[in-house]
């Protein structure tokens, strides 16, 4: 390898901290710990824990920053509105290789409080515990759910905390395999956001 490669490497690493892409996430590189943070500070904390691991060059160590989020659907006056959600509140999640170095990255970035683990020593995330996290943030493949149900038709909810409730669908979700029903409950009109496999057409 020639030292102009080796240039090319160092100015462009292969995996960029901040990049989020599925084919990033599907590559299993480090393990996911999740770093407990001020709350509020999420945002600040990603951008400059991504600055530490780039002038301390621990791009081969620490490789993903991620903040769990979901989008929130909901519907005011009829009118619809999606809000960003923090799954999370106070937390961010940290793809990494540990040791020494990498913790030190990482615990003494300003905001970061410490890791998630039992006593002093941090705990990765079990596989099927970050899969749902990233499925839930829509950064992993999920197959849509294909399903017979037509916004407005009329559906009765088969199991759950709404058991043998009768809804009108309102909205389908099929990205996530759900659709949200609006439910009469104390004479009110209510949405509930259901999996596909709890209704059932009337």
């Amino acid at each position: 390898m020639t030292a102009e490669d080796k240039s090319n490497i160092k100015e462009n690493p292969v995996m960029p901290v901040e990049e989020t892409t599925m084919d990033v996430v599907n590559e299993k590189r480090g393990e996911w710990y999740v770093v407990h943070t001020y709350s509020g500070y999420e945002n600040k904390i990603k951008v400059d824990l991504t600055k530490r691991v780039e002038s301390m060059n621990m791009q081969d160590k620490i490789f993903q920053i991620i903040i769990p989020e979901e989008q929130e659907v909901e519907f005011k006056g009829g009118k619809k509105k999606v809000t960003t959600k923090r799954v999370f509140p106070g937390y961010v999640i940290v793809n990494m290789i540990l040791d020494d170095e990498s913790w030190y990255v990482v615990h003494h970035t300003p905001g970061v409080t410490g890791f998630v683990g039992s006593g002093t020593k941090p705990i990765p995330l079990q596989d099927e515990e970050i899969e749902k996290i990233l499925r839930q943030m829509g950064l992993v493949d999920q197959k849509p759910r294909i399903i017979d149900i037509e916004i407005g038709e009329n559906v009765r909810v088969k199991n759950g905390p709404f058991e043998n409730f009768e809804g009108i669908v309102k909205e389908l979700l099929p990205d996530r395999g759900k659709v949200r029903v609006s439910i009469s409950m104390f004479g009110r009109e209510t949405p509930v956001e259901l999996d596909y496999e709890q209704v059932d057409k009337i």
